[in-house]
């Protein structure tokens, strides 16, 4: 429980009925015409290259990174550096490699994307089934979340029925922002969280670094001595073990983040609302610069929440961490009760509430469009949908998407989910990377290899997943009482991902052989769209 008292709690219900009927307006103000596809899927590529900068950071950044990961820096110190650093490395990867083709190829899904030169409605349904994997499980984890953080900062009595509460309301909230927001709406979400998520972060971070007189030597003491881990703390090993086996899991941990983040559906969407490709290429600068900031100033809030709230008040609150940003405002703050305390630990709790309705609205939305566009208006109408009935159709799945998310979070609420985030990142790294690196730059990719990339590598990552650590065998295991852990690690990617890879490969030499005739004519698409889709030459 908190010691804030009532005004300060009164402050933050005023605070987040603002940001809600704000959000609301603004979404209603940018919301679609009902027969506008292009308005609702890419905001009539309006957004400006900052703003759009801006939205995909926000998309990026979603309160699992602003949560856990501070979390894991507080309780494992280098392997949340190092968890950081690969966070905003994956969308320097994106950035680099992926985004201008993905921006020539793509049109409002990233099946239009995989679909560009292969017909039939299996690569639409496999689309739609892939981007339902990686949404769905990180939906539920941030509503699941949302009922245990609400109830921790409005300091409600922990009860089931208040967390179920809590999960709807975001749940509703995030439908309507989906659902009548669209692309734009949820960008101009996207941007107000981002700004006051860079904002409150400052000065979070600088009030860190005055407690310490800004000295970085001095908060790596107070923290490897808060941590209760000593020198272990500035080591490899405090999360998954310094073992042979726990060394390969950190390696695979880190190489899926790298490969998978920035491929989540959620996040390659917004590259579609570029203008062009020279917008494209500063929208992603913006992004990588806004998310490369926050990636530093978590590691200095997570190592400032180590030092200054201590490892055992942490754990106590949350097992994981999750509320040690809260926590470390809490003791930055002053005095319970102080102005100053209810001022900073109220606009750190109206940060980690506009975090989580934005997280979850851009989700739903990407998870609705793909059910609209490629289920729906490409599988099965043949391209053939009215653009008012697919506008309907995508109102109408976000608002399906947002009930099964809410029903699951509700389900499930009293379990350690967050091995969901790990599987959703390991699909995106082992099903959608090799997919897209495939399509966009080997000429000899068919559609067999497509489908046997998409379905082989999502369900090797759920089968190694039910199977692993993070499932069962562990104290902090889904079912630690469980043992059925034959998978000895925490993160399938290792394993995986070269299989998604594989399974690509195969797939496509062995269409060769079997149609040659079709084989030759899918390489002839791909080389007369070669020059558009590599420099977006006509």
């Amino acid at each position: 429980m908190n010691d804030f008292s009532s005004g300060t709690q009164s402050i933050i219900l005023v605070l987040f009925t603002t940001l809600v009927t704000v959000t609301l307006l603004m979404c209603v103000m940018a919301g679609p015409d009902r027969d506008d596809l292009a308005n609702f899927y890419t905001g009539y590529l309006s957004l400006t290259p900052l703003k759009n900068g801006l939205a995909i950071a926000g998309d990026y950044i979603s309160a699992a990174t602003v949560l856990s990961t501070t979390g894991i820096i507080a309780l494992a110190g280098y392997d949340g550096y190092v968890l950081a650093v690969s966070t905003a490395l994956s969308l320097v990867l994106l950035m680099f490699l992926l985004a201008e083709p993905l921006r020539n190829a793509g049109r409002f899904t990233m099946g239009d994307v995989l679909a560009r030169n292969m017909s039939g409605r299996a690569v639409r349904i496999a689309a739609c089934v892939v981007t339902l994997s990686a949404t769905l499980p990180f939906l539920v984890v941030q509503l699941s979340g949302a009922g245990s953080l609400l109830t921790f900062i409005l300091d409600i009595p922990y009860a089931a029925g208040a967390r179920t509460v809590c999960i709807v309301i975001v749940g509703t909230l995030m439908i309507i922002y989906a659902a009548i927001g669209g692309m734009r709406g949820t960008a101009l979400i996207q941007m107000i969280k981002i700004v006051l998520l860079l904002g409150t972060s400052i000065v979070v971070a600088a009030l860190v670094l005055n407690r310490f007189d800004w000295s970085p030597g001095d908060i790596l003491r107070a923290a490897q001595h808060g941590s209760g881990a000593g020198p272990a703390y500035l080591q490899q090993g405090l999360q998954l073990g310094t073992s042979t086996g726990g060394r390969l899991d950190f390696v695979s941990l880190q190489i899926t983040i790298i490969l998978g983040v920035a491929c989540l559906p959620h996040i390659t969407m917004r590259l579609y609302s570029a203008q062009d490709v020279p917008a494209v290429r500063r929208s992603m600068s913006w992004a990588v610069g806004t998310v490369t900031t926050f990636c530093l100033l978590v590691i200095i809030m997570g190592t400032g929440a180590a030092a200054l709230v201590g490892s055992q008040h942490i754990t106590a609150a949350d097992p994981h961490g999750r509320t040690s940003v809260l926590m470390l405002s809490q003791v930055l703050g002053g005095a319970p009760g102080s102005a100053g305390a209810a001022i900073l630990y109220s606009a750190v709790a109206g940060m980690v509430f506009i975090t989580l309705l934005s997280s979850v609205a851009g989700m739903t939305l990407a998870a609705a469009s793909s059910l609209a566009h490629d289920l729906f208006a490409h599988a099965v109408r043949r391209g053939q949908a009215e653009p008012r009935t697919e506008m309907s159709v995508a109102a109408w799945t976000s608002v399906a998407v947002g009930v099964v998310a809410i029903g699951l979070a509700t389900m499930v609420q009293n379990w350690d989910v967050g091995v969901l985030t790990t599987l959703a990142i390991c699909i995106g790294a082992s099903a959608v990377a090799p997919a897209l690196t495939y399509s966009l730059f080997w000429r000899g990719f068919t559609r067999t290899g497509l489908l046997t990339t998409l379905y082989g590598g999502a369900a090797c990552a759920l089968l190694l997943m039910v199977f692993s650590r993070a499932v069962s065998g562990t104290p902090s295991a889904v079912f630690p009482h469980a043992d059925f852990d034959l998978f000895p690690m925490q993160s399938t990617g290792l394993v995986s991902i070269p299989f998604g890879y594989l399974a690509g490969w195969l797939g496509s030499r062995l269409d060769h052989r079997r149609r040659a005739a079709d084989s030759r004519e899918q390489r002839r698409l791909y080389e007369e769209g070669e020059a558009r889709l590599l420099a977006a030459a006509e």
